[in-house]
């Protein structure tokens, strides 16, 4: 198997039952306890009169309609409606409160993992694929509700209807009981080797099941690039395989299933032939009434019921602990970056920015950043340069702490990253990135975000200052106009603007722009500059561009290369150097810098 498959594949852990795991499991069912009492109660009233129905039929037909009796069968017939009525309550009670049991609980897990997944460290998504995920957060807490629904409970009433049952047969006919008895070695062998089969056959279904997820939510979100290499026969083939083999594990186990439950009826069917034979014996002799007979032909159908029952709540369970252990293993995976126990607070935030001898690497010993160390002064605006994998966007998301980096130190005003509350550093940086996401909703919701405080008006305010207000008549609804998913009918340009307009919205204290201009056409990179000098003003600024047309007016410039600072000054100075900086600048502007060698250009400031 290929490392890409490899990556898209599920794991297939653990054993069939784990008793760690289903004690966990129960963890979730304690708040609704008395939901589950009430449950497991209506069950065990609705088996006590399922094996009542034997008795009253035993004594309709023995004392009554042998007899003759038209009255008191009359009054039989009340009490079996009766005892019918209190098994349709029963069952109606233990359905609903099951099932309410199961989507609470269901409810409850999803929340958590959800939870979970948003304090995971973006390295985890990097080795983790979204249709894994989404098959955590979906299929899989799917199948654990169909455990608390028509699992756990159920299982508790098929154990307790199947003493019930033997106790009765015992208690009716010892002998017929014995004659009923000697099916069960092989209907235990049979459901033995069928359980060993269906747990693999499960666990091969939601490993290619995982696979598909993964392999359709990939390629639906790159159908630009799809389409655009003419992709679509070969996509389209690979997800043929794909589906063919998930639907050859379906086969398996539906396989499974076909030979199963027949076996069954066959190993019941000839227990009920037993059984007439030696009943039929018995009622020659009189030492057998007809009632009794009647009564445990009806007793063994109910026998088998559920031992039925069983074996398909077994796979539920198998199916069930395979997919509690990838959710326990996801809710257990601890976060990379977590809160300080004791965070250092900020008394009065001035922006002071300080790289002090910083190494950090995505992979053990294999270096991103080495030994950087630069400082950026409160207000002062500092343009981060480099070709591409000389590490700029990795001080970014340093800085943010996305990741945590090895050696050396990051200080905000004077404190370590690491000492400060991680959710209030975060809220003081504004982020413009090249790659603008947007979330299905309005344009209102994709400015404000999580800040239910900004009102429209601002909104507008901020939309208007970077450019924006020119589209903004265009839109039926104006700020409330729905946004397709990921911004799908807006330009780059106008994604652009508006992430600015986010930014200027929030009103950081430190802002960063990771090529934010990049990818911009000449037009809106003129609506744009004409936004960054208000937007900047009395900032931190942190800017990583490749157009260095964008930050000649920077206070200083930090040039990187193979993870290193080897440049540090500002433009016109950087330019006499003759280094690095200049030969990026001569690259983009050979003109220009062709009169550079003589004369640095003027830097208007």
């Amino acid at each position: 198997m290929t490392a890409a498959n490899n990556y898209h594949e599920e794991e297939i852990l653990g054993k069939a039952y784990d008793t760690r795991l289903m004690k966990r499991l129960l963890g979730y069912v304690r708040p609704y306890r008395w939901m589950l009492a009430g449950a497991v109660g209506a069950l065990l009233l609705n088996s006590f009169f399922q094996i009542f129905i034997a008795f009253v039929t035993q004594t309709g037909i023995d004392d009554y309609i042998l007899a003759g009796d038209a009255a008191g069968l009359g009054r039989v017939a009340g009490v079996y409606l009766a005892v019918m009525a209190v098994i349709f309550v029963t069952s109606y009670g233990q359905v609903y409160m099951t099932a309410w049991l199961g989507q609470r609980v269901q409810d409850d897990i999803r929340m958590q993992i959800f939870c979970h997944l948003q304090k995971l460290h973006l390295g985890f998504y990097d080795k983790n694929p979204v249709g894994r995920l989404v098959t955590r957060v979906t299929n899989d807490v799917n199948t654990l509700n169909e455990m608390f629904s028509s699992g756990v409970v159920t299982i508790i009433g098929d154990i307790v209807l199947l003493t019930l049952i033997i106790a009765a047969m015992l208690y009716l006919n010892w002998q017929l009981a014995l004659i009923t008895f000697v099916s069960l070695p092989l209907l235990v062998a049979v459901t033995f080797i069928f359980r060993a089969r269906a747990r693999d056959a499960y666990r091969l279904v939601r490993l290619k099941l995982a696979r598909l997820n993964a392999f359709v939510q990939e390629h639906l979100t790159g159908m630009s690039l799809v389409q655009l290499f003419t992709r679509e026969k070969r996509t389209f083939d690979e997800f043929t395989a794909i589906n063919r083999d998930l639907q050859t594990q379906h086969f398996r186990s539906v396989i499974y299933y076909a030979v199963f439950y027949p076996t069954v009826e066959i190993i019941g069917a000839l227990s009920l032939g037993l059984l007439f034979y030696y009943g039929g014996i018995r009622i020659l002799d009189d030492s057998l009434t007809y009632g009794q007979l009647v009564a445990f032909i009806f007793l063994v159908e109910q026998f088998f019921r559920p031992i039925r029952d069983l074996s398909e709540k077994y796979n539920i369970l198998q199916a069930s602990m395979a997919s509690s252990e990838r959710i326990f293993k996801l809710i257990d995976t601890e976060p990379a970056i977590s809160e300080t126990a004791h965070p250092t607070p900020i008394r009065n935030f001035s922006g002071r920015i300080d790289f002090e001898n910083v190494w950090f690497a995505y992979n053990e010993w294999e270096w991103v950043l080495r030994d950087v160390s630069f400082s950026v002064a409160p207000g002062e605006k500092v343009a981060i340069v480099g070709a591409t994998g000389a590490g700029k966007t990795s001080l970014v998301s340093l800085l943010y702490r996305f990741y945590d980096y090895q050696k050396g130190s990051i200080k905000i005003d004077g404190v370590d990253l690491r000492q400060l509350h991680l959710t209030e550093h975060r809220s003081r940086l504004g982020l413009v990135l090249q790659d603008v996401f947007l979330f299905s909703g309005d344009y209102a919701g994709n400015i404000r975000l999580r800040q239910d405080n900004i009102s429209d008006d601002e909104i507008l305010r901020a939309l208007e200052r970077v450019g924006f207000g020119r589209f903004l008549k265009d839109l039926p609804q104006g700020i409330h106009t729905p946004v397709r998913e990921r911004g799908a009918t807006l330009s780059t340009g106008q994604k652009q603007l508006l992430s600015f307009a986010r930014a200027l919205a929030f009103d950081p204290r430190i802002l960063i722009l990771d090529e934010a201009t990049s990818s911009v056409d000449s037009e809106t990179e003129k609506l744009i500059q004409a936004a960054l000098e208000e937007l900047l003003r009395d900032r931190t600024s942190i800017i990583i561009a490749h157009r260095l047309s964008t930050i000649e007016k920077a206070d200083k410039i930090v040039v990187l290369h193979h993870g290193q600072l080897r440049e540090m000054g500002r433009h016109d100075e950087l330019l006499i150097q003759k280094g690095i900086y200049y030969k990026l600048y001569q690259m983009q502007y050979k003109k220009q810098a062709i009169t550079c060698e003589a004369t640095p250009p003027a830097v208007n400031r």
